[in-house]
């Protein structure tokens, strides 16, 4: 194998690895999302489209010479009559095949890390998201708790407050009409004791009179 695909196959089995760790739940979400925010992520993250492209388009381009070595080698030649040269074709052809196949599959787990991670972030974000709305839902549950245990006792008190104004007003009422019985009674008793004083001077004014003859 030539330097050329067996950096392509090392950058396959690569891809297969990180693949391979991403879907194990070895990291949750909100790691892979901070490992994708820290500085040695940062240089990468800056020019990532530019260096998926341009890695996608290297690949693109041997694929297209393994296809045309595919394509070469895959039509035998009548002059072939001789076994080794036969051997020998067929050899390149497996090796056009392999290098194809190599190619592809590093093209489509591009694709597939590109979408995983992309979807870890995503995933973190909502989490995030969730949490913080779960949060805001429990602070909006205990307010209104709040609120309705301080309508309660408002109510409450205000019910309370009516109950003592009406019996202070029926006890006020009752004190009144006391107070208008007592007020009788003590005229009643100061006109008896004037009639009563009355009788005394004139009973006091007969005594003197005979007293006198």
């Amino acid at each position: 194998m030539s330097i050329q695909w067996t950096f392509i196959a090392g950058y396959l089995y690569f891809e297969v690895a990180v693949v391979m760790l991403m879907i194990l739940p070895i990291f949750s979400p909100r790691r892979w999302h901070l490992f994708f925010k820290s500085r040695l992520f940062a240089m990468f993250r800056e020019h990532a489209g530019i260096y998926f492209y341009g890695l996608l388009g290297i690949l693109c381009l041997f694929l297209v010479d393994a296809i045309r070595e595919m394509r070469k080698y895959s039509h035998t030649d009548a002059s072939y009559t001789h076994f080794a040269s036969e051997m020998k074709g067929s050899v390149k052809l497996f090796r056009a095949q392999r290098n194809f196949y190599i190619t592809g599959f590093a093209i489509f787990l591009s694709f597939v890390i590109r979408r995983l991670v992309n979807m870890l972030i995503i995933q973190d974000e909502l989490s995030l998201k969730a949490q913080r709305i779960i949060k805001e839902a429990e602070a909006a549950v205990k307010l209104a708790k709040t609120t309705v245990l301080a309508n309660t006792t408002a109510n409450t008190i205000r019910a309370a407050g009516e109950n003592y104004h009406e019996e202070t007003k029926k006890q006020l009422e009752i004190t009144k009409s006391l107070l208008a019985e007592e007020k009788s009674r003590v005229k009643e008793l100061e006109e008896e004791a004037t009639k009563w004083r009355l009788k005394y001077e004139e009973v006091s004014e007969g005594l003197s009179g005979k007293g006198d003859e």
